[in-house]
């Protein structure tokens, strides 16, 4: 039996001799895997390529001077590509069990129609709103559709006819949007399993397109195959001149910028769906019997109708904290953040999604299910519904899924639900935002963002994504293809993009692009302060300091650089150099209570107790009460030898929700006073707080150098150990 992971494996290891320009291994290798092969034109296609490279080599070798060599070679590296990926088409298709080979096998049994036969059925397709949507028409129309799908992702390198036979369905008037937005995401599908440069200038081609459903599901195919095949394009001419002439117009790299935007966002996906099941949900969940019992909100008076809510249930929202965290749902929700992946993943398993296409149809409110679906409702209900479904806040593969959950729910519950919806949108209609929500839906950026959670979902949900390759699992990070650097390489590009890592805590790729911009600028305050944040979030405080200076340089004493400076020096224990930078802070930051406390906890690394005395209690009097200080001036005390003045702050804090080392540290002072029964008294109680009698004695010798510098005789500090750990 064929080893699936073998033939993978070594595919996998010829594009990476390929890629890294290794023809002569990599045909080695090729020769190899298809020894066991039949199909004459692949050896004949191999012998092909090793003949005229070995003449080529010869050539080169006796000296002679060809041309052509460079193009030569750029030739017989595309037709390597090709015939490794054709290898492993072949090899897999007669018996792997994954559903692309699988559909390979079966539509070689059942032929699919060609393009020209499938655009004549598409095109005779009239959208007549007279006709009853669940007629034979409607579903041999979807039936032809998917079939396109299939017609296109199953297909091998396209020829010349049927490059051409695809450009003439992409530019027919009289097929539908929704029909092109499939054809388009069945060539990025095809693209994704088997590459083909034909169908890559063909993105380019519906980019072009005047329909917004066609572009956007077009340049984000264009991002996800030029981050998978980047190393292989420059073998392209065609390609290079295609993204030349499109770098003249600056909506093109606006374009991709955003697109770039919306893949990387995707990875919050996984963080948002954990808030808002860790988080959220749970939190909601909480206080739903504590509303009910608190405002009895489940009991009716006759006076339920007026208008009079308890402003307490406001209160109660904030305390609880629900309504930030939805504010915070909602500003990512408006933002283009996929906060309904979490809500909608379980929820593909209806018979719609069997069919592999229809995860990436556009809704359509017309589709022969969504009707059977909305049937029961009339009217208004409809409507309303309509209006949610159109809205750009649910990607279309949730739509679908929307749809034929509404029918699971029970008639009471849908009739409440569409009360809702109607009492919504009357609000939505005076406040004029109905148009808002209908505009937004038909932007370039929510039609994009819409296509890119769809794939998504496909790649996270489906029952096979598995047999996929899922490019939500790379960085996705396009700026950083050799392909799109003309394209992508601006200064302003690369601020927007580092910004947004940054912002997303993305530290180290954002770091790599504010580098860049410094290379190419020089770079300005602001850049160097975010270099030398990278840097310190990534612990490197060295380098971290290093930018800080420079922005320093270009933009003096600003508060901001200062702080991170002393923060660094600190970490780095250069005590003094960061007292420099506190007190310059401290300077401008009157009575910051941090900058007050760094300054104190520096004077009392470098032993100068005196000094961090006078801060620790400025401390005290500008944050009152303040425990922190309390135990700072209590140890700072005890080290000077203060030991009634310690004492005095340790008994404030054992009053005031102590910790182990406060126990312990009272008993320091009070064995430095002789009151060796209230020592011991205070070890005791510090011993219950660790788990085992090795914790608590590692504890106590940290302090060693410390109770004989208190003149605390040495032999003493085991006995005093003994005896507290053998107590009865």
């Amino acid at each position: 039996m064929m080893d699936e992971l073998a033939v993978k494996k070594q595919h996998k290891e010829i594009v990476f001799l390929l890629d890294n320009k290794r023809l002569s291994e990599a045909l080695q290798k090729i020769e190899i895997s298809i020894f066991d092969l039949p199909e004459w034109d692949i050896k004949k296609s191999y012998e092909e390529i090793q003949t005229s490279y070995r003449y080529m080599l010869q050539y080169m070798k006796l000296g002679i001077v060809d041309t052509e060599r460079n193009s030569l070679y750029r030739k017989l590296l595309i037709e390597a590509y090709y015939l490794n990926d054709k290898v492993l088409i072949v090899k897999l298709s007669p018996s792997s069990f994954e559903y692309y080979y699988d559909r390979r096998r079966y539509y070689k049994q059942m032929p699919l129609r060609e393009l020209p036969q499938l655009q004549l059925q598409l095109e005779a397709y009239i959208e007549d709103k007279t006709i009853n949507e669940l007629t034979p028409i409607r579903q041999q129309y979807e039936a032809a559709l998917s079939e396109l799908f299939y017609r296109v992702w199953l297909s091998d390198r396209w020829t010349i006819k049927e490059e051409e036979e695809s450009h003439n369905l992409l530019n027919s008037i009289l097929i539908r949007k929704e029909d092109l937005a499939i054809l388009v995401s069945a060539v990025t599908m095809s693209l994704i399993q088997y590459f083909d440069i034909r169908k890559l200038m063909f993105l380019f081609d519906a980019y072009e397109h005047s329909i917004n459903e066609v572009n956007q599901r077009a340049i984000v195919g264009i991002a996800l195959i030029i981050f998978l095949y980047d190393n292989r394009l420059a073998l392209y001419p065609e390609l290079e001149a295609r993204i030349k002439l499109l770098n003249e117009d600056e909506r093109f790299a606006a374009n991709l910028i955003r697109i770039q935007i919306q893949l990387l966002r995707c990875r919050e996906t996984q963080k948002i769906g954990k808030k808002i099941q860790d988080e959220i949900v749970p939190e909601m969940l909480k206080n739903a019997n504590l509303m009910s019992r608190k405002f009895n909100i489940e009991e009716t008076d006759e006076e339920s109708n007026a208008n009079d809510k308890n402003p307490d249930w406001e209160q109660w929202m904030d305390k609880s904290g629900i309504e930030e965290k939805m504010k915070e749902m909602s500003e990512l929700q408006m933002e283009g953040a996929d906060v309904y992946m979490t809500m909608f993943s379980q929820l593909k398993t209806y018979p719609f999604f069997h069919n592999i296409s229809n995860w990436f149809y556009p809704f359509d409110a017309q589709h022969s299910e969504v009707i059977q679906n909305f049937a029961p409702f009339e009217g208004k209900q409809n409507a309303l519904l309509g209006s949610i479904l159109q809205s750009g806040f649910f990607c279309n593969s949730d739509k679908y899924s929307f749809c034929f959950t509404i029918m699971q729910i029970p008639p009471q519950q849908r009739n409440m639900m569409s009360q809702q919806l109607e009492e919504q949108n009357e609000a939505m209609s005076e406040e004029n935002n109905a148009k808002k929500v209908a505009s937004y839906a038909q932007l370039p950026e929510t039609i994009s963002n819409q296509y890119i959670q769809d794939l998504y979902r496909f790649f996270k949900v489906h029952p096979r994504r598995h047999e996929f390759i899922d490019l939500f699992e790379e960085s996705l990070n396009i700026y950083e293809c050799a392909t799109l650097r003309q394209t992508l390489g601006s200064v302003n590009n690369k601020r927007i993009l580092a910004g947004y890592l940054f912002e997303k805590n993305y530290f180290l790729e954002a770091l790599l692009l504010y580098e860049d911009i410094t290379k190419e600028t020089g770079g300005d305050a602001e850049i160097y302060q975010k270099i030398g944040y990278c840097l310190q979030k990534n612990r490197n405080y060295e380098k971290a300091i290093e930018a800080y200076l420079q922005a320093d340089l270009r933009k003096a004493n600003n508060v901001w650089t200062n702080q991170h400076l002393a923060t660094c020096y600190r970490l780095l224990k250069q005590f003094d150099k960061a007292l420099e930078y506190y007190l310059k802070v401290d300077a401008v930051k009157v009575n910051n209570l941090t900058v007050v406390t760094q300054i104190g906890l520096c004077h009392a690394e470098k032993k100068r107790y005196a000094e961090a005395l006078s801060y620790f209690f400025k401390l005290e009097y500008l944050d009152g009460g303040s425990i922190k200080a309390w135990r700072l001036i209590a140890w700072c005390s005890f080290i000077i030898g203060k030991y009634e003045q310690a004492m005095k702050y340790y008994e404030k804090l054992l009053s005031n929700k102590p910790e182990q080392t406060d126990y312990l540290n009272a008993g320091h002072v009070a064995w430095a006073l002789n009151n060796l029964p209230s020592a011991i008294g205070y070890y005791t109680t510090a011993v219950t707080y660790s788990t085992s009698n090795e914790d608590f004695a590692t504890l106590f010798n940290k302090d060693r150098e410390v109770l004989i510098e208190q003149s605390i005789p040495e032999t003493d500090i085991p006995l005093m150990l003994d005896l507290l750990i053998n107590m009865d």
